[in-house]
């Protein structure tokens, strides 16, 4: 199993809409693609801005690009982003999960 983590920074004022943004459209894009295992979107309220983290779990890297195209560590854009990021980070990071303890996620397979 692959993670695959972004990062992204919204204004303050804009949180919340962004977060409704990633649960109604974003979300469900990753869900629609065969071998997404899992969307889990983390926020982070900080001084200069509020922070999401996404993470999704892929069966494999052949998964990742049928999401995001050949170059599956370049972020992966909607033309809604532009009204809400601060900035556009170019790379997303990959991480193998190779070792798990407790119960699984939801939306994710057991060990």
């Amino acid at each position: 199993m692959i993670v695959r983590m972004w990062h992204g920074r919204v204004p303050h004022e804009k949180s919340v809409s962004y977060r409704k943004f990633l649960n109604e459209r974003a979300i469900p894009d990753y869900r629609s693609i065969p071998g997404n295992l899992g969307v889990y979107v983390l926020e982070r309220k900080a001084e200069d801005a509020v922070h999401f983290i996404t993470l999704t779990y892929w069966a494999d890297l052949d998964s990742i690009r049928a999401f995001a195209g050949d170059d599956y560590e370049r972020a992966k854009y909607y033309p809604e982003d532009g009204g809400f990021l601060l900035e556009f980070e170019p790379q997303v990071v990959h991480y193998e999960v190779v070792g798990s303890a407790g119960e699984a996620l939801p939306g994710l397979p057991p060990e």
